[in-house]
């Protein structure tokens, strides 16, 4: 792997802003704040299923009952570590939980259980690839484990806040990023490698519009080659198109102020989707003023490295590398190959579909017809009507000459519709390709003999050979074996 230079040695220009007084760098790093895959809480057995009944999911140690002792969850602590080894990081054999204070009506105890000073994940990074081909690696400072909090309704009463508690407890994991992000195309596409990873991990679902995934953005803003600016939060984020946004906007907000003569002061803000703009929420907090403090209720958590060990031989092939395998071994493009491991479920999909089959064929049948398919239908790869060994079948029927790449489109279309077995579909409604040669002759003839003009036309111009092709192909429905077509007219028409 070739190490990328750091940021600051090298500013691309693409990614600077122009002001009033020239150029500004924009300077992102990113804190998410993502649910760990796991059926009960972090601190309790509660369950952490989406959707149900405000405070239908909660139990004594989430409703801070006195009495109450917090146990930890053991599949917790196992998706935090598969998760820092995905982010090729370094596991802390020692780490310790911390009370974190503050006090809102939707944090029961009037403390976050966290980890400070000692979390269970230390330094590690994030590589990613843009589409202008640019490489960006994005350094990660630390991965610690914290318990979310409950939620405030303020929409359920004219007079009255409710707290549902059913998301207190669950368990997070914290990801804090290095701030070696220059743009809103590289934040975006941070994130959407984060969760890519996390998936494939099975340690994140990544569902943003449930709240399983959230960042806090801190943007800062600074002439190129000069001393870091003083940066804004942008708290609680759900969309990664809404964080390209929210930065855009918060880093112009603060060029404009600074180009005034003004200050700016650090801030915790909120992204309000609806005008595109941030503002303010509140000063910013430091860490003092959180009161960090070991939690007596929990002793240092202790782990071995045979059990690291034993969790890292388990993982699953993760996108980069399973990236360099497509384009080495089944020879894609990087862009073909970006597309399919984007999700773990597409990439399994398409190995079904090349296993002893041409890949780049594959790749375009899965890519092009299939995703472009279900894109349109609103589907995801899970809800596909065709399945692997389907598709495949298409392309073994195009590969032996039985259809043509105009028919397969056709099976195909009736496959996702009214399902079947390809090669049967065929059979039953006579779209086996023309191969008889006498036939296709007949065909060519005609188109030829039809067209005295055209045939002038293309002795001057060889290009429109492409057009006899499609009239013949036309009056054969599509069946005529298009290598065949194209022979016998370069043939007739004295085309090299």
């Amino acid at each position: 792997m070739t190490a990328a230079l750091p940021m600051d040695a090298k500013t691309e220009k693409t990614n600077l802003i122009e002001g009033e007084t020239g150029p500004w760098e924009v300077v992102i790093g990113m804190e998410a704040h993502a649910q760990i895959t796991s059926k009960s809480k972090l601190f309790s057995g509660a369950s952490t299923a989406f959707g149900g009944e405000p405070n239908s999911h909660v139990s004594l140690v989430d409703a801070a009952m006195p009495g109450m002792l917090p146990v930890i969850n053991a599949e917790c602590i196992a998706q935090a570590i598969r998760t820092g080894l995905g982010l090729k990081a370094k596991i802390n054999l020692r780490s310790v939980f911390d009370r974190k204070n503050y006090f809102y009506p939707d944090l029961p105890q009037g403390y976050q259980i966290s980890q400070y000073k000692s979390p269970i994940v230390g330094e590690g990074e994030v590589i990613v690839d843009l589409l202008s081909g640019e490489r960006v690696t994005v350094g990660i400072e630390r991965l610690h484990l914290e318990q979310d909090a409950g939620k405030s309704l303020h929409d359920q009463h004219p007079k009255y806040s409710f707290v549902d508690l059913n998301r207190s407890g669950v368990a997070l994991m914290e990801i804090v990023s290095r701030p070696d992000l220059r743009s809103a195309e590289q934040a975006r596409a941070y994130l959407t490698k984060l969760r890519i990873i996390m998936r494939y991990l099975g340690t994140c679902d990544g569902n943003m519009d449930e709240g399983s995934l959230r960042a806090d953005v801190n943007v800062s803003v600074r002439k190129p080659g000069t001393a870091l600016g003083t940066r804004c939060e942008i708290k609680n984020v759900n969309s990664i198109r809404f964080i390209g946004h929210a930065i855009e906007h918060e880093a112009r907000r603060q060029i404009e102020i600074l180009e005034e003569g003004g200050v700016i002061h650090q801030e915790t803000r909120l992204f309000d989707a609806r005008t595109g703009e941030t503002r303010a929420m509140r000063s910013k907090e430091e860490a003092h003023d959180y009161r960090y403090f070991p939690d007596p209720d929990l002793l240092p958590l202790e782990i071995s490295q045979d059990y690291v060990d034993a969790l890292a031989k388990d993982l699953p092939e993760l996108p980069d590398a399973k990236r360099a395998r497509f384009i080495k071994d089944h020879g894609l493009s990087a862009y073909d190959a970006d597309v399919l491991v984007a999700e773990r479920e597409a990439a399994d999909y398409f190995e079904a579909v090349a296993r002893g089959r041409d890949a780049k064929q594959a790749a375009n049948w899965v890519i092009n017809e299939l995703f472009g398919r279900l894109n349109k239908e609103a589907k995801s790869i899970a809800e596909s009507p065709v399945s692997a060994d389907q598709l495949g079948g298409i392309v073994d029927l195009i590969k032996g000459g039985t259809i043509s790449g105009k028919i397969a489109k056709d099976v195909f279309d009736i496959v996702f519709v009214e399902g079947g077995d390809p090669r049967a579909i065929v059979q039953a409604r006579g779209l086996t390709q023309v191969t008889d040669l006498g036939a296709i002759e007949q065909a060519v003839d005609a188109v030829i003999a039809a067209n005295p003009d055209k045939v002038e036309q293309v002795k001057v111009k060889p290009s429109m050979l492409g057009w006899f092709v499609g009239q013949v192909m036309k009056t054969t429905g599509g069946k005529a074996s298009p290598q065949a077509v194209n022979e016998l007219l370069k043939a007739k028409l004295g085309i090299e």
